[in-house]
């Protein structure tokens, strides 16, 4: 099983903040494929420029596994000042 979090405009287009996968798939690149399957907007907006993933609250970068257990939260590109 793996926590999936969506946090900011990612949420309000999924309409979700949290959901607990029970056959997680193995990898980033698999979660956000199952994510596409079932939301093709979310696929969309998760695979668009600035969206970062954090694994178990540490960003990664490019593909990784997905240990059974872990929380994946996506985070939308931010802007600071």
């Amino acid at each position: 099983m793996a926590r999936v979090l969506l946090f900011g405009p990612l949420r309000d287009l999924a309409g979700w903040r949290e959901r607990d996968l029970a056959d997680a798939p193995a990898t980033l690149s698999a979660l956000r494929a199952y994510l596409a399957a079932e939301d093709a907007a979310l696929g969309e907006a998760l695979a668009a420029p600035g969206v970062q993933v954090a694994l178990d609250q540490a960003i990664v970068r490019g593909d990784a596994a997905v240990p059974p257990g872990a929380e994946v939260a996506f985070l939308p590109p931010m802007s600071g000042g």
